[in-house]
């Protein structure tokens, strides 16, 4: 049960490529990833990254992955694949892969991924990726990808985005927070 996330984006494929494949661009919008590093490589080997997911202000889990393979078609479509794994223990994640699709058409790109990974912890595991983490995953890739689109779209920066987002949040948790208390 892999994941499957979509998006239009208006602007420019090589924009959009760029603000992808760089890591320090990279995690600006992907609330995946706390930090991503290219590591050092010989010359004819493929990209290998390490990546970094804070989840607690004293714990981070990381892991590492390697770029599969790029390619790009007449018709300008881009694919770029990738494999990763962690050996974190607290990683729920033990290894996957994906790719990214990049469509050009006359409006702009559509974007879009499709990921899966095999989950770490037997039975457990399993059960907590079907019910809370995929579940979760498939959203940070989707709110991700609506950064991204604003940000290349109206130059609204990802940092601006997630401010915007807490403040929302806060709001209606205040709001909601009288409301009950008035009953």
């Amino acid at each position: 049960m892999g994941l499957y996330i979509e998006t239009h984006i208006r602007a420019d494929l090589d924009e959009l490529w760029a603000r992808t494949q760089d890591p320090a661009r990279h995690q600006r919008w992907d609330l995946r990833f706390s930090r991503i590093e290219y590591l050092p490589r010989a010359e004819g080997e493929p990209q290998r990254f390490r990546y970094a997911t804070r989840l607690l202000p004293f714990l981070t889990v990381s892991g590492t992955g390697v770029a599969a393979g790029e390619k790009e078609r007449r018709d300008g479509t881009r694919t770029s694949a990738l494999r990763f794994a962690s050996p974190h223990p607290l990683s729920l994640i033990a290894e996957g892969s994906g790719y990214w699709r990049y469509v050009p058409d006359a409006h702009g790109v559509r974007f879009l991924t499709g990921y899966d990974y095999r989950p770490r912890w037997g039975a457990p595991g399993a059960l907590a990726d079907r019910l809370l983490f995929r579940p979760l995953m498939g959203w940070a890739t989707a709110w991700s990808f609506d950064r991204l689109r604003l940000w290349l779209e109206r130059g609204i920066t990802p940092e601006r985005a997630l401010y915007r987002w807490l403040a929302e949040l806060t709001v209606r948790a205040l709001l909601l927070a009288l409301c009950l208390t008035g009953l």
